[in-house]
């Protein structure tokens, strides 16, 4: 991995949201999902930043960034489109799950946006359920009696449907400890996925071209969300990645930044 340095971005709500920089090229702004910081994209940054000027968000309440008392997901979307605004000309966006959602909704909220990758964007389509409520319930008992790591390790295998040698392979990384340090914000954004109503409508005029990533072993729920995104906007397309689930930064690096750079550098024709 190349040289690193960080950056702050203060939004208009007064949050600082750090990001770290690294790598040389177009700008590509990555905003990781629930139970993780910007450390998660640590596999796909040495393939990224040969190409691109790579911006790895820490998105509110975790790493170096700050929270408020009152949490609302508008506040999310309007903290990525405040990072690709401060940095001065158009930008590639990445979100991977509830980052996803953050990066859809912050495109509507720029016009800095030159191309959209989401991954598995955890939105709930269809009567298809991602979190279900009695999972977010054994998330808030975990956290009272402090068992910070089963909260993590439950998001996994509940949520993201993680088989378990996956999870036991993903608590062996670095980036596990800043999992752990980030438990207490997931309950309430898998609550915000559940109050949060995709109106395909909103996206009929967002001709950003679009990429929208699957893996073909993800949740059915997440498949549903990344087809109905793709349907919704008027430039995409759904690449399904076969034999990956939620987390194919890990399990499938080659592949995944093998499908991102194809995107991102494409000339449009």
């Amino acid at each position: 991995m190349g040289e690193t340095s960080t950056g702050t971005v203060t939004t208009e709500s007064g949050t600082p949201l750090a990001y770290w920089r690294c790598g040389k090229g177009p700008p590509l702004v990555m905003v990781h999902g629930t139970a993780a910081d910007h450390s998660r994209w640590g596999p796909v940054l040495p393939a990224l930043e040969e190409r691109f000027t790579v911006y790895a968000v820490d998105r509110r309440g975790r790493g170096g960034s700050g929270d408020s008392d009152e949490y609302a997901v508008e506040r999310e979307f309007e903290d990525i489109a405040a990072v690709v605004d401060s940095l001065g000309e158009p930008v590639n966006l990445l979100g991977h799950s509830y980052g996803a959602l953050v990066a859809l909704e912050a495109a509507l909220l720029t016009p800095n946006v030159r191309k959209l990758v989401l991954y598995d964007p955890g939105i709930e389509v269809g009567g298809e359920e991602i979190y279900p409520y009695e999972v977010v319930e054994m998330l808030d008992a975990l956290l009272e009696h402090g068992d910070r790591d089963g909260v993590i390790e439950t998001t996994m295998r509940k949520v993201a449907g993680l088989p378990p040698e996956t999870v036991e392979y993903m608590r062996t990384l670095p980036v596990w400890q800043s999992r752990v340090d980030a438990a207490h914000t997931i309950p309430r954004e898998l609550r915000a996925v559940k109050a949060y109503h995709f109106d395909p409508e909103r996206f009929g005029d967002l001709a950003t071209p679009a990429l929208m990533l699957a893996g073909g072993d993800s949740p059915v729920a997440m498949r549903k969300a990344a087809e109905a995104v793709d349907e919704a906007l008027p430039d995409s397309r759904l690449v399904v990645m076969e034999g990956q689930g939620h987390s194919a930064m890990d399990t499938g690096t080659y592949l995944f930044t093998t499908e991102v750079l194809s995107f991102l550098e494409a000339t449009r024709g």
